[in-house]
């Protein structure tokens, strides 16, 4: 068990925050879970992450890394695989990698830990790029850090062609077009992003697959690779992909974004286009 005492300057602190400062070893989102589990008390009383420390608050933390149950066996889809890399379908739900050094739920990370190479470690060896755990789709690894480097080096110069499948709250008009609208973080609500003059230059391509009363399922080619940057600009538009309750999406079991294809050249020199269908959910959401 630990225990921190609250200081002046810790007043206004949400109570996840202020653990996280003081316990560095574990994520935000695992001092979440045991809130909810109520194992992190305020002057002995149960408190939700979101509660607001004041100054000389105690808070205890009851957490032993040796309870946690066994991190369970998780079974990605692998559609490509050679010496340098692999690719995988990313199921919806799944972490990219941890957030923290005790972080009790399985991730790509820890998938491809046994297919990397023997001297390749570390908690984000081999992943080359993300996506948010609620988005499904393409994604490829490194096996090596020779590999790492190479595929990076792709990603940054962009050299990477990525597509998305969204379904969105009505239609666009026109049907087609390049979205080219700056991105900016919100002073408003920090861990979003909105269009606005002082943000970062941002460039979506998108088309209509499909649409009917309700909704259209569209296919989005981003040509920059801002954090948001497909849901920031089809909420701007006043279209935000269904799930998404970030940015005012319609409500949904899940965010209804897709990452269905990937264009890359490999260390191999080959170049190489992966491709993953969209989840049945998709078409049955817009009734195709």
């Amino acid at each position: 068990m630990k225990r921190f005492v609250a200081k002046d300057s810790d007043q206004n602190k949400r109570l996840d925050v202020f653990v996280a400062e003081n316990y560095t070893k574990l994520s935000r989102s695992t001092i979440k879970k045991l809130c909810d589990q109520h194992k992190v008390l305020v002057n002995g009383n149960e408190k939700k992450s979101k509660y607001t420390v004041k100054e000389n608050d105690v808070v205890t933390v009851n957490y032993d890394s040796n309870s946690l149950k066994d991190i369970p066996f998780i079974d990605i889809p692998i559609i490509y695989v050679d010496d340098d890399c692999l690719v995988i379908n990313k199921p919806l739900g799944i972490l990219t990698h941890s957030k923290g050094a005790f972080n009790p739920e399985a991730t790509v990370a820890m998938f491809i830990e046994s297919k990397l190479g023997k001297k390749y470690t570390g908690e984000r060896a081999g992943i080359v790029h993300r996506l948010d755990r609620a988005t499904s789709g393409v994604m490829i690894c490194a096996k090596t850090p020779k590999a790492m480097s190479w595929l990076q080096k792709q990603f940054s110069t962009r050299n990477v062609k990525k597509s998305y499948l969204a379904v969105i709250n009505g239609q666009l008009d026109p049907s087609e077009a390049i979205i080219d609208m700056p991105i900016e973080r919100n002073p408003k609500k920090p861990q979003t992003f909105r269009v606005g003059s002082n943000g970062k230059s941002a460039q979506t391509t998108y088309e209509t697959i499909y649409s009917n009363e309700d909704h259209s399922l569209v296919k989005l080619t981003p040509q920059t690779g801002r954090t948001h940057q497909l849901r920031v600009h089809l909420k701007h538009l006043g279209h935000p992909i269904v799930g998404d309750t970030f940015y005012e999406g319609e409500p949904a079991e899940r965010l209804y974004l897709h990452a269905s294809r990937l264009e890359i050249t490999l260390p191999n020199k080959q170049r190489k286009v992966f491709n993953v269908p969209e989840p049945p959910e998709f078409k049955m959401l817009i009734n195709i």
